[in-house]
């Protein structure tokens, strides 16, 4: 008897504030989508790293005039080394080869550059890509050595690209986030106090502090839930017609966005919604009925 009273109460509030409750629910969905779509960014780049790390390579390129002994030297040093899990030597022919794959649609470019512009190279990939340094240590100055190219700071740098879009998709969502929980509040308020006829006659007959904030605390439940699933229909869509849409081409150069990844988002942005509403209900409901 008393669930279904306070169900109903929650249904009969949201009505009667219909339009703070649309409100509500769309500044929990625009809050929502933003945390949700910054949580993705953040594991997106995480999988990145992963990813590119575990394919950087440390290329030590040579001089043109490097004789072949020295080379052979080089190529036995470099096969005996315990930091290196795997190598190859990239000839001349082999690095002007797939440079003309690369820039296949520029071809003017690849007219300008010869066989011998390009210089030939061992590419290294570590047990551990932290250890650059050691391998820089080993090999930097040694005869017929150009110079030695670590890919992972190439990489350092799109990474911190991400992650100032990261920094600043969090301070937008914690932006809105801060409204969200003030128009919870206020609409709380607005609630009780349309209501406070009832809430005085409850007091007066004793109910319990519990009873009469259910039905208040469970409308901004009941309203941050359907945000977060307005948020994750966003964020689903995003995955189709953006993701997986327009910008599909940036799959070739990006890690593609796992489905899991975008289903693990409606029970993280409903629970995180539902539990901060209900806090800050009932926490603005307890200085409202102590007045």
């Amino acid at each position: 008897m008393r669930a279904k009273y306070v169900l109903s109460e929650v249904f009969v509030g949201l009505w009667r504030n219909v339009t703070m409750t649309v409100a509500m629910i769309i500044t929990m969905a625009v809050s929502l989508t933003m945390l949700g779509a910054s949580l993705l960014l953040y594991k997106q780049a995480g999988d990145m790293k992963a990813f590119y790390y575990e394919k950087v390579e440390v290329s030590i390129f040579l001089k043109k005039d490097i004789p072949d002994l020295e080379r052979a030297d080089l190529d036995t040093k470099i096969k005996n080394d315990p930091l290196v899990k795997s190598y190859f030597y990239e000839s001349k022919e082999i690095a002007y080869q797939r440079f003309q794959e690369q820039f296949q649609d520029v071809p003017d470019l690849v007219k300008s550059i010869g066989p011998e512009s390009l210089p030939s190279s061992f590419r290294l990939t570590l047990k551990d890509p932290e250890q650059f340094k050691e391998i820089q240590a080993t090999y930097e100055g040694s005869p017929g050595i150009a110079t030695i190219v670590d890919q992972k700071e190439l990489l350092k740098k799109i990474f911190g690209i991400l992650g100032s879009i990261q920094n600043m998709a969090l301070i937008v969502s914690l932006i809105q986030g801060i409204a969200a929980l003030l128009l919870v509040a206020n609409t709380i308020q607005v609630a009780a106090y349309s209501k406070r006829r009832e809430v005085s006659v409850m007091k007066l007959v004793g109910a319990s502090n519990w009873f009469i904030q259910a039905p208040f605390v469970l409308e901004a439940v009941f309203a941050a839930v359907l945000g977060a699933l307005m948020a994750f229909g966003v964020l689903v869509a995003g995955k189709i017609f953006l993701m997986d849409g327009q910008l599909k081409d940036l799959n070739q150069i990006l890690t593609p966005l796992k489905w899991s990844s975008v289903w693990l988002m409606l029970p993280v942005l409903a629970g995180i919604g539902a539990v901060v509403s209900a806090i800050t209900g009932w926490i603005t409901l307890r200085f409202y009925i102590k007045k």
